[in-house]
């Protein structure tokens, strides 16, 4: 990834960038992804030819999509996570999800690092730090021996692997998620269901918008960003009528930016 035909942008002025991040990619370069990260191809999108060090503010685990905010200066990572640290900045998300929740709630349960594992997370873990999710249920549906629900989330406070860790604890585990999920597909007696279900290759999480003030301008944005298709696609199979819960992207349509509803 290098050059920035691959940045899908939603929005952008002189101080920031707002674009969708697909799954699959790396957002900060590491020893394992040392390319093709969205930083490179924000970076490689310098269109003056200027270094002026542009940085993520925020992020997104690699195989969950969705809006991510770049600040386009040095000076601009500060004012921008301020903003985004604020109780005022809204964060939606869209979780396919094994069990069915009550029809809206809070999840406040503490966040740490797993002392086995500090590269994953848990409930009252090390060093815990207070977390906050609210969700409300868009749909749901009984298959033989188990159930699966749309949920629109609301990340209160912005913990590493938030959502997933919350929605694994109340007993809602993200379809697809390879570490804090469960192969409930078995559960399925619909094949064809739960082959799809098997298959599904990451976690099905969506970053669907993100709303905050313009730390420069003080006027409100609202930024969304349609599910990809491979999101699209679960839901159509899960749910008959999806196209009645997410606008999702004409995939003939090589230009649709598409949009969503607003997940609470």
């Amino acid at each position: 990834m290098n050059d920035d035909a691959t940045l899908d942008i939603r929005f952008e002025d002189e101080h920031l960038l707002i674009v969708a991040k697909p799954a699959g990619q790396v957002v900060h370069p590491t020893y394992k992804n040392p390319h093709g990260t969205l930083l490179d191809a924000v970076i490689a999108r310098n269109l003056d030819g200027r270094d002026h060090r542009p940085s993520i503010v925020g992020r997104l685990d690699k195989q969950t999509s969705g809006v991510v905010v770049v600040a386009k200066r040095p000076d601009m990572h500060a004012p921008l996570q301020r903003a985004m640290s604020s109780r005022d900045t809204k964060k939606m998300y869209l979780a396919i999800v094994y069990g069915i929740p009550e029809t809206s709630g809070d999840i406040d349960l503490p966040i740490g690092h797993d002392p086995a594992d500090r590269r994953l997370m848990v409930v009252s873990g090390l060093h815990s730090a207070s977390s906050l999710t609210e969700f409300k249920r868009a749909a749901s549906v009984s298959a033989p021996d188990d159930a699966i629900s749309l949920l629109r989330c609301r990340l209160v406070t912005g913990r590493r692997h938030q959502l997933r860790v919350h929605l694994a604890a109340r007993g809602w585990p993200i379809v697809g998620d390879p570490v804090y999920g469960q192969p409930r597909w078995s559960g399925v007696r619909d094949r064809e269901l739960a082959a799809i279900l098997r298959d599904f290759p990451r976690q099905a999480l969506h970053a669907a918008r993100v709303s905050f003030t313009h730390p420069i301008t003080r006027t409100r944005l609202q930024v969304d960003a349609a599910p990809p298709p491979d999101f699209c696609r679960l839901l159509a199979a899960v749910f008959p009528d999806s196209d009645r819960l997410i606008t999702c992207p004409d995939p003939l349509d090589a230009n649709a930016k598409g949009s969503t509803e607003s997940p609470v």
